[in-house]
């Protein structure tokens, strides 16, 4: 069942500045960090220590920021990350290591035992260089189950704060997202973190059911950022766990706009325009049936109040417009029109938006209405 709130841990720090041919600068991470914390996420994922020297320098600007939220570092499971995090003020480390036997074998070399070992050892030289312990379970979702328990029983039982189920070739589905979990929340009392990707776009499916499961946390990205096809989005998931199930996150979803368009500056990653909830076009209704339903009342064709997420409906004519629509928008720029001239204007504004793949702008509307309207009241 899932619980009455959920902590966000947001990942675009690291694993969305995984995409391929992103990188963000000193000023931009911090940027960005700073958005996040404003908005209420409250916890961060902000870099890989391991990488090096000018890595280490990004993550202590942050963390010398004195940000409200929670810091973590991600690792392999290994001394020389696990001593490079501890140099980092960080409050968590995610300490990360394959547990399918295809990784295990063909990654690595090793065996099940190896893995459980390293989980004792490195979890407790964690603890005792001063930080908390996340156990990341690599390829989780490709693991056997009863080795999977193995190892969350082994983390919990070395001190770990919390296990990461990590989907991380995104292949699976919310059915069986929501059995792994469910197996995990039965047989632990670890915090348990879902981190999807979006391989087969299930991503956010996939980190509401692993939510309904039990997880206590969440990974995410701005604009669903990360490796290949990208993780769980942050807006997405919020959203859709504040309207459907009325899980608390303590963020604020008015942020989302600013921080979508921020990221989007830094990664020099679009944001499509039909992406949901931050895109251009998610709140602009064009066909007539919709907009005459919205203008009656926003209820009708309204499944998110666009306000809630720091947005507005916008009405676009098209050639799937109505004559309401076209009336609104003519009263927007100052002219009053009949129904008749509504209709005139409409099959003008038709024509257009097929010639020109576009909305017409006001100058154009204008340019409409003085072309045909002596025609029209010619023939009136």
């Amino acid at each position: 069942m899932a619980n009455s709130s959920v902590v966000v841990n947001d990942t675009t720090l690291r694993d969305g500045e995984q995409t391929a041919g992103v990188a963000f600068t000193a000023e931009e991470r911090i940027a960005i960090a700073r958005a996040l914390a404003a908005a209420g996420v409250p916890e961060m994922e902000i870099g890989i220590p391991v990488m090096g020297a000018e890595e280490r320098e990004s993550i202590l600007a942050i963390a010398t920021l004195g940000l409200p939220s929670q810091l973590m570092v991600w690792g392999r499971m290994c001394e020389p990350d696990l001593t490079a995090a501890a140099s980092c003020g960080v409050h968590i480390v995610n300490l990360s290591i394959p547990v399918s036997d295809i990784q295990i074998r063909h990654k690595l070399g090793r065996d099940r035992d190896w893995v459980l070992d390293s989980i004792s050892r490195y979890v407790g030289l964690g603890l005792d260089l001063g930080m908390d312990v996340c156990v990341g379970g690599e390829d989780a979702s490709r693991a056997d189950i009863d080795f999977l328990l193995r190892v969350v029983e082994t983390a919990e039982r070395a001190g770990a704060r919390r296990f990461r189920f990590a989907d991380t070739l995104g292949l699976l589905d919310p059915f069986t997202t929501f059995k792994r979990i469910n197996q995990l929340r039965e047989a632990t009392d670890l915090e348990l973190e879902m981190h999807a990707h979006n391989d087969l776009g299930l991503a956010t499916a996939n980190t509401l059911a692993a939510v309904l499961a039990g997880a206590t946390h969440i990974n995410t990205t701005v604009n669903g950022l990360g490796e290949r096809a990208g993780n769980a989005a942050l807006e997405e998931s919020v959203t859709a766990m504040h309207h459907l199930y009325h899980v608390e996150t303590g963020i604020d979803s008015r942020h989302f706009p600013e921080i979508s368009r921020l990221v989007a500056i830094a990664s020099g990653r679009p944001v499509p325009a039909n992406k949901s909830i931050v895109g251009d076009a998610v709140f602009s209704h064009e066909s007539g049936i919709h907009v005459d339903g919205l203008i009656k009342n926003p209820l009708n064709y309204q499944g998110v109040n666009p306000e809630d997420v720091g947005r507005t409906h916008t009405l676009v004519l098209g050639k799937h417009s109505g004559s309401h629509a076209v009336m609104q928008a003519y009263a927007g720029i100052g002219i009053v029109l009949t129904e008749f001239e509504a209709k005139a204007m409409l099959a003008r504004i038709r024509q257009h938006a097929v010639a020109t793949k576009r909305t017409p702008d006001s100058a154009d509307l204008e340019r409409f209405y003085l072309e045909a309207m002596p025609r029209a009241t010619a023939q009136s």
